[in-house]
């Protein structure tokens, strides 16, 4: 896990937004804003964000995949490549 090394106030937020958008697109870091030095919301890229959504919409459709195959849906591996086989050799 990276380190929190960008931690700062709302009111630093309030008066450097610019700087923190293009310290963003440089480096990629977030960065952690505190209200009443309490941790009060992250602000990362759009780039990083989008990553992060991809990868939980991905780890997602693997539980739910885990969740069949534990409730017996589906088919087996060797099942699976023999209909892909049977698809291959009907196209030819």
């Amino acid at each position: 896990m990276q380190s929190v090394a960008n931690i700062r106030s709302i009111s630093y937020l309030k008066n450097h937004a610019a700087q923190i958008s293009e310290d963003l697109e440089m480096n990629g870091n977030p960065f952690f804003i505190t209200q009443n030095g309490e941790a009060s919301m992250v602000i990362e890229s759009v780039e990083k964000f989008q990553e992060k959504e991809a990868l939980i919409a991905a780890l997602k459709i693997i539980a739910l995949g885990e969740k069949d195959r534990l409730h017996g849906k589906g088919i087996s591996a060797a099942d699976s490549r023999a209909q892909l086989l049977a698809a291959r050799q009907s196209r030819k």
